[in-house]
């Protein structure tokens, strides 16, 4: 048999497993790669075991009801239990900074790249190749089109101390409008000894913020004391 007969043979022997596992290999490598060069958590060697671990159960639930001589079985449920199992590595992927979550595509690409595992390992190679070239421009190809439409944007907390009560909030609300800052919630303090009025912003602020420009314009619109930006609180 040629190397596409091994790939998509329904006889899982010696020379299958081998085959399938070696793409398992390069497709698990070919993504983690990606991910590595992009100093993300999980890198080249994570996403190999996970491609070559699924593709290997994968090919056990086929082999398993060959082995014994039964002509009917479930080769699913063990993939049922490995599509289950890889949320728990996708969840060491996320990583919690302040308001933000990291960690999100790449976890993704551990849940993609065990899914191509399985299908390797259930012989549908073209399936898997094609999913492989997809995700391969989906993650390498597609960032900067995705930051030219959609621009980076983080979760963070703006605090603004006034030195009087009253303040013109709407020239507040101009000069983040103005800086691109997209307002979640609002918090307001009065310190009734000092007469002085902390407000307090939940926004997304976008990475390419000028912020020396947001400080000198806040600072016009009233009796301004300190500006913080920050992650917490």
């Amino acid at each position: 048999m040629n190397i596409f007969e091994l790939l998509s043979s329904k006889e899982i022997t010696t020379e299958v497993a081998l085959i399938r596992l070696l793409f398992a290999m390069v497709a698990g490598g070919m993504i983690g790669a990606e991910r590595e060069m992009r100093r993300q958590v999980a890198g080249l060697r994570t996403h190999i075991l996970i491609c070559l671990g699924s593709s290997l159960l994968m090919m056990l639930s086929i082999w398993m009801p060959q082995t014994v001589g039964l002509d009917k079985g479930d080769p699913g449920r063990i993939a049922a239990q490995v599509v289950s199992g890889i949320g728990f590595l996708g969840a060491g992927a996320f990583i919690k900074i302040g308001n933000n979550v990291k960690g999100m595509t790449t976890a993704a690409s551990l849940w993609v790249v065990a899914a191509i595992g399985l299908t390797i390992g259930g012989g549908m190679w073209r399936a898997s190749l094609i999913t492989l070239g997809l995700v391969i421009f989906a993650l390498a190809f597609l960032e900067p089109l995705e930051r030219r439409i959609f621009p980076a944007e983080r979760f963070k907390y703006l605090s603004i101390w006034f030195a009087e009560s009253s303040m013109d909030r709407e020239k507040v609300f101009k000069v983040l409008r103005d800086h691109g800052i997209k307002i979640q919630t609002m918090d307001a303090s009065l310190d009734i000894g000092k007469g002085s009025t902390k407000l307090t912003y939940l926004t997304k602020i976008p990475e390419a913020l000028n912020i020396e420009s947001l400080f000198k314009e806040l600072r016009k619109v009233g009796d301004v004391e300190k500006v913080k930006i920050e992650e917490n609180l």
